[in-house]
């Protein structure tokens, strides 16, 4: 039988973090290797706030596979082909943001999957299977057990249904995106505040009782990530090439206008 390696998922399954970083950036395909060197287990391949386009995408997503980092594809919106295009193209994963309730969550997870577990139209050979010609009902079987379906929760009705949203059948991962969760519930920016602690118990609780992962974005110091890691959030952004860049830049700017 065909089987593809998602590492990001494996990660999880063996119980340990899944760490990835954010691409906002990057239009090369060459920082799926840098990132894989730098120890991420995935790529955030933003595609919500970001002008990549599509095809610049799924071109990092391919290597990606091949580097053995695992690209996630985060789309811009509830519309299938967002989702099912990216997939054809070479993602492994794809983060839906805003999910509000578990028909949207259905729906969306149903898109994404072949039959029996779902209504994704099956192409021709795929990235994913390096082209080879595998009979299609191996190919369906290997896709599905491999792509990671990250639902990302960022208001408040989101964590109320938590609970119904991570017993829809197909998804396997519930992300917190703490930044808009923050800002719906007035508190922008406070990420250690005890509504948005509540709200992490809310999804770890509910992706526990439903063999769920309980996922995290928004927060990027590593004493207050660690509160939540530790809560029992497993898939962490930790990050973005742009922050990071940012943040590095600064440092050796500083560092070199002082030796004078």
């Amino acid at each position: 039988m065909a089987t593809i390696r998602n590492v990001a998922k494996e990660k999880l399954e063996a119980g340990g973090l899944a760490v990835g970083v954010g691409l906002r950036n990057a239009r090369t395909a060459d920082i799926a290797k840098a990132m894989k060197t730098c120890g991420y287990d995935w790529l955030f391949i933003d595609q919500e706030h970001n002008t990549m386009s599509l095809d610049v995408a799924c071109q990092i997503a391919v290597a990606a596979q091949d580097a053995g980092i695992a690209p996630l594809v985060r789309v811009p919106g509830f519309a299938h082909h967002h989702a099912t295009r990216a997939l054809d193209g070479g993602a492994q994963g794809i983060v839906v943001p805003h999910v509000d309730d578990a028909s949207t969550a259905q729906r969306l997870a149903t898109a994404m999957r072949y039959p029996p577990d779902g209504h994704r139209s099956m192409t021709g050979t795929l990235p994913q299977l390096d082209f080879e010609a595998v009979p299609i009902g191996e190919a369906a079987a290997a896709v599905n057990a491999s792509t990671l379906v990250v639902m990302m929760l960022e208001s408040p009705r989101a964590i109320a249904e938590a609970d119904e949203i991570a017993a829809v059948a197909g998804v396997d991962a519930l992300l917190v995106g703490t930044n808009d969760l923050c800002l719906e519930m007035g508190i922008p920016g406070q990420v250690e505040h005890p509504d948005i602690i509540r709200a992490y118990e809310t999804v770890v609780g509910a992706c526990t009782r439903h063999g769920k992962y309980a996922g995290m974005g928004g927060v990027y110091r590593p004493p207050v990530m660690s509160r939540y890691v530790e809560m029992g959030v497993r898939l962490v952004l930790a990050g973005s090439d742009h922050a990071l860049l940012m943040e590095a830049a600064t440092e050796r700017a500083a560092a070199v206008q002082a030796l004078l």
